[in-house]
């Protein structure tokens, strides 16, 4: 019994430092990991400041310059320079002679193999979808992703319906994918062979976003009009 109590003190003393060298190396490589994504976090962030701003002249034909402005608790929209990531804002356009041209809009939802930001272009004036742009997506190379690039597909977002039902903060048709080829409606998405899930997708994202928002954008039309103004109010 004597003889082996100094190799069990051994022992347990090697496994104490091993788990203590274990501790030491994780919580370096979590130090590491967190000083790695503060320094590359304001880059990220102006990286996609900037790919945002592109997506927006690209949604809205015509346009020289943006505007960003906040929805309100009350349901009205105010000019603003801050963007909070907790608060709902949209993008005006305006040409060269300070006309707007349309809103930009932020949606997203459920792909097929994870989530799909998009942003869209909406007129009012025409009450339609002028521009589409995917911000951001993990769908499948050479079949999912044709909702980025497939022109067939784009040709959907040139003048998508989305008219109110007079009198009624309602969209009159919901946006709907059908069969690719079978679309007779200027309100349907006509989908992708061979991407069905994902070209579904954008039609449900945009469904949800623009019941939400285009009542409130329309009614709130005359407001994103005015620009120009050095005073943003908060």
């Amino acid at each position: 019994m004597s003889t082996s109590q100094p190799i069990l003190t051994e022992s347990s003393s090697g496994n104490n430092k091993m788990l203590i060298a274990m501790v030491s190396i994780g919580i370096l490589c979590a130090l590491l990991i967190v000083l790695t994504y503060e320094g590359t976090l304001p880059r990220i962030e102006r990286l996609k400041a900037e790919a945002l701003e592109k997506a927006i002249f690209k949604v809205i034909p015509g346009i020289t310059k943006t505007k960003t402005f906040r929805l309100q608790k009350d349901g009205t929209f105010l000019l603003t320079t801050d963007n909070p990531k907790t608060a709902t804002v949209v993008y005006a356009g305006y040409d060269a002679q300070n006309k707007m041209q349309g809103i930009a809009i932020e949606a997203s939802g459920q792909g097929y193999a994870d989530k799909i930001r998009i942003l869209y272009g909406y007129d009012p004036g025409t009450q339609t979808i002028v521009g589409f742009y995917v911000l951001e997506s993990k769908e499948t190379p050479g079949l999912g992703d044709k909702i980025e690039k497939d022109p067939d597909f784009l040709v959907n977002f040139e003048a998508l319906d989305v008219s109110l039902k007079t009198n009624e903060n309602m969209v009159r048709h919901k946006i709907v994918t059908v069969k690719s080829g079978s679309k007779h409606n200027p309100w349907e998405l006509d989908g992708i062979t061979g991407a069905t899930i994902s070209s579904r997708a954008i039609g449900d994202i945009l469904a949800g976003s623009t019941s939400e928002m285009v009542p409130l954008i329309f009614n709130n039309r005359e407001i994103f009009k005015i620009i120009g103004k050095e005073d943003v109010n908060e």
